[in-house]
């Protein structure tokens, strides 16, 4: 079995905890053949949300070169990034995307409510009631085919994240049933226009997306799915990815993707 996470964050995050070669050496340990840094490239600054158009490229090279001489031989380590709100600022996520090196692959993620909802970051969204959640997973998905029309990027992430955070602040098990319609539009774009779906293993829990929706992607003739657990802590580095093939082979898929120079690679499910 190939084991490859697409989803890591190293401390070139703002959220990141280890360097990049700790992410390969735990990443060896757990058995995985591949692995890409998606750190965390946004076009707005947490908290403030003032404009952003940096990043600090050079401390994200240093330590990948670092983690490729000492683990390189035995682990092949692609350097990507998870680009963040760039429906706030397609300009300035253009200039993220401009000034960056060349990367092996992009995750494009949705991690707020829209303007109405003062661009609220999802991780936040607290205890509330039902038309409130139904308000901002409508929301949500407005965004994203918003996302998914501009379309630079090569994998939609961690999609129907809004049922994580309502999940942690409140232990509802929602699901995104009600919208079937949106998520089929949704399906058909990313197939349309050749951008793949990460299926996000959400740190052990519940994938994002769930069966059902994956199952819906295949049937629909999706081919390119990545998987990430999303780790930002060693604790889960790696984690469900083994369990996450078989659900894809539950769902149909005969092969999963990795990157490289932006080109994707097919690789078995075994």
């Amino acid at each position: 079995m190939y084991l490859a996470d697409y989803h890591l964050h190293s401390s070139c995050s703002p959220d990141g905890t280890l360097s990049m070669t700790e992410i390969a050496q735990t990443a060896l340990e757990r058995g995985l053949q591949e692995i890409c840094i998606t750190d965390h490239l946004d076009t707005v600054y947490w908290e403030t949300f003032a404009p952003c158009t940096t990043f600090d490229w050079q401390a994200s090279l240093g330590q990948l070169e670092k983690a490729r001489s000492l683990y390189g031989d035995r682990l092949t380590i692609r350097h990507g990034a998870e680009l963040g709100e760039a429906i706030i600022s397609f300009d300035r996520a253009e200039t993220l995307l401009k000034n960056a090196p060349a990367l092996d692959f992009i995750i494009g993620s949705v991690h707020t409510a829209g303007k109405e909802f003062q661009y609220l970051d999802l991780y936040y969204i607290g205890k509330r009631d039902m038309d409130y959640y139904d308000a901002i997973m409508r929301d949500y998905l407005a965004q994203t085919r918003t996302l998914i029309a501009w379309g630079k990027f090569h994998v939609l992430g961690h999609f129907t994240l809004p049922l994580r955070y309502i999940y942690r602040h409140t232990g509802l098990r929602l699901s995104f049933d009600p919208y079937r319609d949106e998520v089929e539009e949704i399906l058909h774009m990313l197939i349309d226009r050749g951008i793949g779906l990460e299926l996000n293993t959400n740190c052990g829990d519940v994938p994002l997306p769930a069966e059902k929706i994956l199952r819906r992607y295949r049937e629909l003739g999706g081919e390119l799915i990545t998987l990430g657990s999303d780790a930002h802590t060693a604790q889960h580095i790696g984690i469900a990815i083994a369990s996450c093939q078989a659900l894809l082979r539950r769902c149909g898929f005969s092969h999963f993707t990795t990157y490289e120079q932006g080109k994707p690679i097919f690789r078995p499910l075994s």
